[in-house]
């Protein structure tokens, strides 16, 4: 096992075509996003080179900008590292998060259809089999779509683009806490589902900022352990 210590099948396929800097990039982040890079890691450019199967030069400008972004930390003599987040960080992050989540929620009450509501329900379900047959990244990956698909039921474009700038920081603070919510997550995504459905603005608010609470509560509880 190489130093960066990639699980086997965690490297992405570089798709084609595009930038490679940019394909490079985008797959770095992926791996820091569901910490198959870990936080504190030590990244050898030779290394990721070799997994990726570029040369180090693309790998370099890729760990450049995500230094310049906040994923990577690179230190003089030392080297690039994953970024270790602060708890006033992910405090930070998590809060605005429920404010985006919030209003995202009521305005999907006000506006969602029955179609809408079939995906955010069928979502449901795939991250509810992801939970029984412990599939972390699953569950990981269905969390993801259901905030997202809600975000999209709000109609607002603004309020979308907001939330896509946070939404990989919040996947990566939610894949180590994922397991610990588990089920709970679920059961209020359900009681989400049904306030959107019911056309209820105010419990469609109320419930999501509790949601969004639970996890970032539970991020500082697994901080603090």
């Amino acid at each position: 096992m190489l130093s960066t210590g990639l699980p086997q099948g965690a490297v992405p396929k570089l798709e084609r075509p595009g930038p490679l800097r940019d394909r490079v990039y985008e797959a770095l982040l992926e791996l820091i996003t569901t910490r198959a890079l870990q936080p504190g890691q030590h990244l050898v450019e030779s290394e990721l080179a070799g997994h990726l199967g570029v040369s180090r030069q693309p790998v370099r400008e890729a760990l450049q900008r995500l230094n310049t972004e906040g994923w990577v930390d690179l230190r003089p003599a030392q080297g690039a590292f994953v970024h270790e987040p602060t708890e006033e960080e992910a405090d930070q992050l998590l809060t605005v998060r429920t404010l985006l989540e919030a209003e995202a929620a009521r305005l999907a009450a006000a506006n969602a259809g029955s179609a809408g509501i079939a995906v955010l329900q069928e979502l449901c379900a795939e991250g509810e089999k992801a939970v029984a047959a412990d599939d972390v990244d699953g569950a990981v990956a269905m969390n993801a779509r259901f905030h997202a698909k809600i975000m999209d039921l709000a109609g607002n474009a603004v309020l979308a683009e907001l939330a896509a700038q946070v939404d990989r920081r919040v996947r990566w603070y939610y894949t180590p806490i994922a397991r610990q919510r588990g089920r709970q997550s679920w059961i209020e995504h359900r009681e989400l589902i049904a306030a959107i459905s019911d056309r209820d603005e105010q419990r469609a608010t109320r419930l999501m900022r509790d949601h969004t609470e639970h996890t970032r509560r539970s991020y500082h509880e697994r901080e603090e352990s």
